[in-house]
């Protein structure tokens, strides 16, 4: 496993993570920023926990799989 790659901007996984990260920072303003009631907050908590959930599985997809076009590994010996 190695984090160098997650940089991947010819993989479409790359930019999905990268616009759910946005998303997670405009949750994070608009809780801390605007007053809102108990429906808002639930509302804005589920947002944020699927989000959080989709984003690490996204990252984990980038951080596994090869990139694509790149040789298959070799096999251990």
């Amino acid at each position: 496993m190695k984090l160098s790659r997650l940089y991947q901007p010819r993989n479409p996984i790359f930019w999905l993570a990268l616009a759910l990260n946005a998303l997670s920072m405009a949750l994070g303003w608009l809780v801390q920023n605007r007053p809102l009631n108990t429906l808002g907050l639930v509302v804005v908590l589920v947002f944020g926990l699927g989000n959080a959930i989709v984003g690490m599985w996204l990252a984990w997809q980038l951080v596994r799989d090869p990139p694509p076009g790149s040789p298959p590994p070799a096999p251990p010996q």
